[in-house]
């Protein structure tokens, strides 16, 4: 039985920090794990300058809200739930991610929390698990699946790294550099394409 895990931001939705920061007018939240491998660091980071701007919850929500998935990316999506079972793994949040589930056609999701305090500012994060999205596909070896990864980030790479077979999609030339054992794709064709390459290759 084989199983899709897919990232979220950057092959399903636009980074919504970038979308923040383009909102907002602040460049340092341009900053993602497309940069900075170091996730604690970087969410460290993003969680200062939000108190710094005096920005909360709801200015988030308010970016999110008008986000949509990339061009062609809920028709990827139903194409390859078609033909085998399909989980996201990201390090977004919950209580960012329901309105772009919802335009996605609801497809589980495993990610992490925030804490919120009665301001509505955001003080901290919460991993659901230590490198959660190489975690999943362990235990989804554990439990007889075969693992078909694909995501585009230093935080992604591994999840690729763990699966059967892993695949970039759309990543910046930094992360090809660093990582030259994955297949690069910069379209949905090219990653239809790529899984089922994958499929023949880890059938079983």
């Amino acid at each position: 039985m084989q199983i899709l895990c897919l990232d979220l931001e950057g092959v399903l939705v636009p980074e919504i920090w970038i979308g923040v920061a383009e909102r907002t007018g602040i460049a340092e939240l341009r900053i993602t794990t497309r940069d900075e491998p170091d996730y604690d660091k970087l969410m460290r980071r993003r969680i200062a300058i939000l108190e710094r701007e005096n920005l909360g919850i709801a200015d988030i929500h308010a970016v999110i809200g008008a986000m949509d998935p990339l061009p062609g990316a809920r028709e990827f999506l139903d194409w390859a739930r078609e033909r085998m079972q399909v989980l996201i793994l990201s390090d977004t949040f919950y209580e960012f991610a329901a309105p772009l589930m919802r335009k996605l056609g609801w497809p589980t999701l495993f990610c992490n929390f925030l804490v919120v305090d009665e301001r509505g500012r955001v003080v901290d994060y919460r991993l659901r698990q230590k490198d959660g999205k190489r975690e999943a596909v362990r235990a989804l070896h554990g439990i007889q699946f075969r693992v078909i990864a694909a995501g585009d980030s230093y935080n992604d790479t591994t999840m690729l790294g763990e699966a059967d077979a892993g695949i970039l999609f759309r990543p910046p030339e930094n992360v090809i550099r660093e990582f030259p054992q994955f297949p690069v794709t910069t379209s949905y064709d090219a990653l239809r394409a790529e899984i089922e390459r994958a499929q023949a290759r880890v059938r079983g």
